[in-house]
């Protein structure tokens, strides 16, 4: 293919700013005679060839055929064109089409503009090929287009972009009706108030939906203990159990700082189309309305400043919400390399790692006392490459020699009780048998008696001793007046 010809700038016009601006014209004339088109231009080429590519045979001569159909005319470009994209994709990529636009998009403008071509061509005919699942690395339903999505989710598909918010109206609407959420705050001391976004009753249950048929059938890393199918508290506490050392970190704004572009890539992975993975992101990602955040009182205190205006802008982006079923379980998902990393520097370092949320905990010998500069050091630095922060003020570092607690559960020995925790569920149990129930239920729990069982049968799979003591006691209750 021939290169354009250019023009030399003379000597004269160096040295002068009238010259440095002509030599400056002059530079970007000759990128622009360089480049294959202008931008716009190549960008409406690029996803006509990917259209066109994908609407048949995937060999040379058929990719041929329907790109000059596509465009009306044969360019000198094409053959060498469809030779570039079936050595870079041997099947077609037909679950990511945009993707194949990308990649021509960028061939082209790495090529020169032809030196025969009066005009550039125009998109003739739109080829518009239907989108398939990619390679499903497990067991997740076949969606393959939008029209499938929302027949599998039972909604219309006005409805699906309603709850996708495609047109970013959560953002900016000022009518609480029109929103997909409800939101409020839980005050933290000393620190930012944390954002809880609750979605309403039809968006939680296409989220619940997408979280059993969709999620659960995608692994967490063996070191995810929240939220995942036969793992508890118990089971990460118990792993740090009878350690020299436990320490513990924990990062900062843990929903808030998994993106949108990350759960993308989490249905991508599973082999969802790129329409699909859009739409199934936009349904279970959230955007904070502008006015209820800038309703929240700033904090008073300046050094609390930094970190109230990165939650927002964390919280302006497209991020998992904190009170949508689906969101623990992307949030394993988006940090599988995260704890894959952490577990191979604690193999490095021969001490034991898990996570539980945002809680990370590491335990050891003694030795580990020596090393846990550089052991904070390499978290913080390997959180960091993952998109999260470590919250400094939150590390903890205890010896045998203290309490050792890992998500309030006490693990010097064995997983158990603290004896304060015990004590107080006891004192309880005893005045609701003196004063009635009714009296201890101080937070107007809407099921007290159960809520009591539930606390009960917490401390029985850590205790079971301290547990029939406290069956006893809570046998001895009367419940005959309470509602």
């Amino acid at each position: 293919m021939a290169k354009a010809v250019h023009r030399e700038p003379s000597a004269a016009s160096f040295g002068s700013s009238s010259g440095r601006a002509r030599r400056g014209a002059v530079d970007a004339q000759r990128r622009d005679d360089y480049v294959m088109y202008d931008t716009r231009t190549r960008g409406d080429l690029a996803r006509c060839v990917s259209g066109a590519c994908l609407a048949g045979a995937w060999n040379e001569p058929a990719l041929v055929d329907r790109v000059h159909r596509a465009l009306g005319r044969r360019c000198p470009w094409t053959r060498p064109l469809v030779r570039e994209i079936l050595a870079a994709y041997h099947h077609p990529p037909a679950d990511r089409p945009r993707e194949l636009a990308r990649f021509i998009d960028l061939t082209l403008a790495g090529w020169p503009a032809p030196e025969d071509e009066p005009q550039p061509p125009l998109p003739r005919r739109w080829y518009t090929p239907a989108p398939e699942m990619g390679r499903r690395r497990w067991p997740v339903p076949e969606i393959g287009s939008l029209a499938a999505l929302a027949q599998y989710l039972e909604v219309s598909d006005g409805e699906l972009a309603w709850l996708a918010d495609v047109r970013g109206l959560e953002r900016t609407v000022e009518q609480e009706r029109l929103r997909n959420y409800w939101y409020g705050t839980i005050a933290r001391p000393g620190g930012t108030p944390r954002v809880i976004e609750r979605p309403k009753h039809r968006l939680k249950g296409v989220q619940r939906r997408i979280l059993h048929e969709v999620l659960d059938l995608i692994p967490a890393h063996g070191a995810a203990h929240g939220y995942t199918a036969g793992r508890s508290v118990r089971t990460h506490a118990s792993v740090h159990a009878g350690r020299f050392v436990v320490i513990r970190l924990d990062l900062r704004n843990f929903f808030g700082s998994i993106t949108g572009s990350r759960v993308y890539g989490i249905f991508r992975t599973a082999g969802y189309p790129e329409s699909v993975s859009h739409t199934l992101t936009g349904i279970v990602t959230n955007v904070v309305p502008s006015s209820f955040w800038h309703s929240l009182p700033r904090p008073t205190d300046s050094r609390q400043l930094s970190a109230h205006h990165a939650l927002g802008r964390q919280l302006a982006t497209p991020h998992l919400p904190q009170g949508s079923p689906t969101s623990p379980a992307l949030a394993n998902l988006a940090t599988f390399n995260l704890d894959r990393r952490l577990a191979g520097l604690a193999d490095s370092l021969e001490i034991t790692y898990t996570r539980y949320a945002d809680d990370l905990t590491f335990s050891g010998p003694a030795s580990l006392v020596r090393r846990a500069q550089l052991l904070r050091r390499a978290v913080r630095d390997i959180a960091r490459d993952e998109g999260f922060t470590v919250n400094e003020s939150k590390s903890t570092l205890v010896t045998r020699a203290g309490r050792q607690r890992v998500c309030g559960v006490v693990v010097n020995q064995h997983p158990n009780i603290s004896r304060a925790e015990y004590d107080r569920l006891r004192a309880i149990l005893h005045n609701s048998i003196v004063h009635g129930p009714a009296s201890q239920n101080r937070a107007a729990t809407p099921d007290f008696r159960a809520h009591l069982l539930g606390w009960i049968s917490w401390i029985a799979s850590l205790n079971p001793q301290r547990a029939d003591k406290l069956r006893r006691e809570f046998a001895r209750i009367s419940w005959e007046n309470e509602s």
